[in-house]
């Protein structure tokens, strides 16, 4: 985890990718790089929502997280075929943020070799999640009682003064009173956007888990 350093915005923290521990999914079927999860001290199942990039070289199942639903955006590689409780998804097109249930029995056929994904998971009682994808410049306002987390995808992004490399990221948490930082984007490259709420009534700011580091 990333402590703030002294120049850091209220309620922004920069989570460098190159800090990411990879670890094997749940079902030991390939590896993921948590990026952040909340509550801090969620375990593989008892998270309210969790992103990460889960690196898949060969078909097989994904992990089965009961009430859980996920957003699966494809970063690299040339996308899958999914089987998800019986029903074929078509995911073929980097960089288009795609929705399905968690906790129904999903295979995965790889179309032409490994994939990189980003994977957004929230259990759907108690929290909701939104991913867009975008390109270039703008303002990322924190809406009030969210988290919004960037993940820089690729080509030149700057954020909160820093450049940010592939698949580094920021965190923006409510302050005081629940308002959200805010957060200017530059450069032309292309981000993900991932809006994420709970119905937890406290203030998150200090209960996400910044990822798990290699330190």
């Amino acid at each position: 985890m990333r402590e703030p350093g002294p120049d850091d915005p209220p309620g922004v923290r920069l989570l460098r990718a190159g800090e990411r521990a990879a670890v094997l999914w749940k079902n030991g079927g390939g590896t993921t790089r948590e990026i952040a999860a909340y509550p801090r001290d969620a375990g593989t199942d008892g998270f309210d929502w969790r992103v990460s990039l889960a690196e898949v070289s060969r078909d097989g199942p994904f992990s089965v997280f009961p009430g859980a639903d996920r957003i699966l955006t494809v970063v690299e590689g040339a996308g899958m075929d999914l089987d998800v409780g019986g029903r074929l998804r078509h995911i073929g097109a980097r960089h288009v943020p795609r929705d399905f249930p968690g906790d129904l029995p999903t295979d995965c056929e790889l179309l032409a070799g490994p994939v990189v994904n980003l994977n957004v998971m929230y259990h759907r009682d108690r929290a909701s999640a939104t991913v867009a994808v975008v390109r270039g410049e703008r303002e990322v306002p924190v809406p009030a009682g969210a988290v919004v987390l960037v993940v820089a995808l690729e080509g030149e992004v700057t954020a909160a003064g820093a450049a940010l490399e592939p698949y580094d990221a920021v965190l923006l948490t409510p302050g005081e009173g629940g308002r959200g930082a805010h957060l200017t984007l530059e450069g032309t490259g292309r981000t993900a956007l991932i809006t994420l709420r709970t119905s937890d009534p406290v203030s998150p700011s200090d209960r996400v888990r910044e990822g798990r580091t290699s330190r």
